[in-house]
């Protein structure tokens, strides 16, 4: 509010000097206590490394160490997300393949949210699998950001500690799938993936 009118208002309606120089000298420190309200508010939305370790260790059924050494790659290259999506996937192919999977959007001031993805993948090999996907997200701020074509970062694709990660990035949002042992082929030749709020079977 403009500080010049909440004082005239204050002396059309008759308050007085003293009455108006604690109404006024309130203001700042009622700004200063949602600043600080919002500040905590944005800093509790975001998973530390240890607690996306700790999710991602229960989840994989892998050791703390395997999973921090993955969480500290994306760290670095992300920082801290805003959500994460903890899944399965199956997917096979002969040299062009398809992969589906469903799991759960989970943030921090939100009830879970079932989720589905899907899309094409291009490798030289033969087959299918199914596995676990972890998948930390950035800038995601509302739910409805995530339903959209997601394409591979181009050479994005790492291994480390025995987990596949990739990075994918569509309308400001940034997605970090992590895979590890038979689901790292998903990781390597996915193209892109297709995140919506119901399942379809339509590939692409």
């Amino acid at each position: 509010m403009d500080r010049k009118k909440f004082i005239t208002g204050l002396m059309a309606l008759g308050a007085t000097p003293a009455a108006m120089g604690t109404l006024v000298g309130a203001l700042p420190a009622r700004a200063a206590d949602s600043d600080e309200h919002e500040s905590h508010f944005s800093k509790d939305a975001k998973y530390t490394a240890n607690e996306i370790t700790q999710a991602g260790a229960d989840f994989f059924g892998i050791a703390t160490e395997t999973m921090a050494k993955g969480v500290q790659h994306v760290f670095g290259d992300l920082g801290e997300p805003d959500a994460y999506i903890k899944g399965d996937e199956g997917s096979g192919a002969f040299v062009v393949g398809l992969k589906y999977g469903s799991g759960w959007l989970v943030r921090k001031t939100r009830e879970p949210l079932q989720v589905f993805w899907r899309g094409p993948s291009v490798g030289f090999d033969v087959g299918g699998n199914a596995s676990k996907c972890f998948t930390l997200i950035y800038d995601l701020r509302e739910d409805r950001r995530l339903f959209q074509r997601f394409p591979a970062v181009e050479g994005s694709f790492y291994l480390v500690a025995g987990l596949g990660i990739n990075y994918q990035r569509s309308g400001g949002v940034t997605l970090a799938p992590m895979r590890t042992g038979i689901g790292l082929r998903a990781g390597v030749n996915a193209q892109y993936q297709v995140y919506t709020d119901k399942r379809d079977w339509f590939p692409l």
